[in-house]
């Protein structure tokens, strides 16, 4: 694990349980980054209840109830897809909060107004979402270590 991930991860489980909250996660381009970094840390089984791997688009509904026609209509790379996956996430689980990640890694996949690089994270807690989109720079594996970075800072504001 990354010298940022490490503290990351911890401060997250810290804000966790001192909330008495599960975390659980849904992945698509991070492919369970998101939820390895949480389960590196050391007593983590008190506060990550699971994570979904959700790559394809049926996975993301088959798993998460995400609709079709929302993937039809807005593509799986948008915030929109990201907010149904979080609260589908929470939905097919035990945990209160929960975070999503669905993007374009790269070095292929990008089109007009969705270059490779594009990821939209979506949160989850609580009855309410909350989305971003970010476009960060690098190759494949710069792509991802990036989503799941902000995929964790976001979610410590998000439940702090």
């Amino acid at each position: 694990m990354s010298n940022t991930l490490a503290p990351l991860s911890t401060a997250v489980g810290l804000a966790l349980q001192a909330k008495g909250l599960l975390l659980a996660t849904a992945e698509s381009c991070t492919g369970g980054g998101v939820a390895q970094a949480v389960t590196d840390i050391s007593g983590s089984s008190a506060w990550f209840e699971r994570g979904f791997v959700t790559y394809s688009n049926g996975a993301k509904s088959s798993m998460l109830g995400v609709p079709a026609e929302l993937i039809a209509a807005h593509g799986a790379v948008s915030e929109e897809v990201a907010a149904a996956m979080a609260q589908g996430t929470l939905a097919h689980s035990d945990a209160q909060v929960a975070v999503s990640t669905t993007g374009i890694a790269g070095p292929t996949g990008g089109v007009p107004g969705k270059p490779v690089g594009t990821v939209c994270f979506g949160w989850a807690m609580d009855g309410r979402a909350q989305t971003e989109r970010r476009v960060f720079a690098g190759d494949r594996q710069a792509v991802r270590e990036q989503a799941v970075l902000h995929a964790l800072q976001g979610l410590l504001r998000f439940i702090q």
